[in-house]
């Protein structure tokens, strides 16, 4: 993989997954799949622009289900106030998405 796509990729990550998301989306997305799938449709535009609807659709497909499972994990451990696995659930979400982004750029455009 190219030295490139890969900057792009954890630039559009970081926008899309921190930046983009508002309030609204990282409070309630644990416990709501509406917020939690208008969190990947607000992730989804900035890959669709520069790797296209296939690559945006399916890492939006996996987001979401990355998501649903960490979002859950993160709150609970944030409510009963472990600080550190809340973070090592945060931790093993970004690795999970940055997995699926490589490997998907590497199975679509290679």
């Amino acid at each position: 993989m190219e030295l490139t796509p890969l900057i792009l990729i954890v630039i559009l990550h970081w926008l899309s997954d921190f930046f983009l998301q508002s309030d609204d989306m990282t409070q309630n997305k644990s416990t709501s799949n509406k917020w939690l799938s208008i969190h990947i449709g607000v992730y989804m535009i900035p890959f669709m622009i520069f790797f296209g609807w296939q690559y945006a659709l399916l890492n939006g497909a996996l987001h979401w289900v990355t998501d649903w499972f960490s979002s859950r994990g993160a709150k609970y451990f944030w409510e009963k106030g472990d600080v550190h696995n809340f973070f090592v659930v945060v931790g093993a979400d970004q690795a999970v998405h940055y997995l699926c982004l490589i490997l998907t750029y590497i199975w679509l455009f290679k």
